[in-house]
């Protein structure tokens, strides 16, 4: 199964959450993809994605993880805890720009918010920021089990951050781009043939 995790004040309706589900539906439609949700409230965000990574390793499935900034940090978090409890599981994941600290950066935004997708308005607590320190990952004890794509134009995180924290990992470090990851559609190939999905075979006109 792949789970897709959103960043912050984004949603499953999000441009490289779109981008992915159409391609694994043209090239992988056997290949189930969950892209919930995820409530605002760190600690809530993970009840939730807990038990969806749990039913695909219990039912003896590849857990397949791509995130995106925040979603980026919170697949770290299920890596590295999951690969304790199933240790001979197929557990891999490809972080897009991912979060390193991201509760130095949202103690800036504590208060009300807007999400951009879904217009919904909720609010940023100053608890938010100890939860989201609880899922830190500060040692990476499974390098092999990620795939780390950064752009240095990055205009909200440091992607030196990201360099410093995954730099044992497979990381691909791209000149300029923004946040969003630019041109990430024709990075989805890769990423899903690290996650163990094979590239497809070029299409004939």
């Amino acid at each position: 199964m792949l789970l897709y995790l959103h960043g912050f004040n984004s949603a499953p309706s999000s441009v490289k959450a779109q981008q992915v589900a159409r391609y694994l539906a043209r090239y992988h439609p056997e290949e189930p993809i969950s892209i919930p949700h995820q409530a605002t409230a760190p600690a809530a965000a993970m009840a939730q994605l807990l038990p969806i990574a749990r039913s695909a390793l219990e039912a003896g499935e590849p857990l397949r993880l791509m995130g995106s900034s925040l979603g980026g940090y919170l697949a770290s978090y299920l890596v590295e805890r999951l690969s304790e409890a199933h240790p001979c599981s197929d557990i891999r994941a490809v972080l897009v720009n991912p979060a390193v600290r991201p509760y130095e950066l949202l103690s800036e935004v504590v208060g009300e918010q807007v999400n951009p997708y879904t217009g919904e308005r909720y609010r940023v607590e100053p608890e938010h920021m100890e939860e989201l320190k609880e899922l830190d990952t500060p040692v990476i004890r499974r390098p092999e089990a990620y795939k780390v794509l950064l752009q240095s134009g990055d205009e909200v995180l440091d992607y030196r951050q990201a360099v410093q924290k995954y730099q044992c990992c497979e990381l691909l470090l791209e000149p300029g781009g923004d946040h969003s990851f630019v041109g990430f559609e024709a990075h989805i190939p890769a990423a899903l043939g690290f996650l163990g999905l094979k590239e497809p075979a070029l299409e004939r006109g």
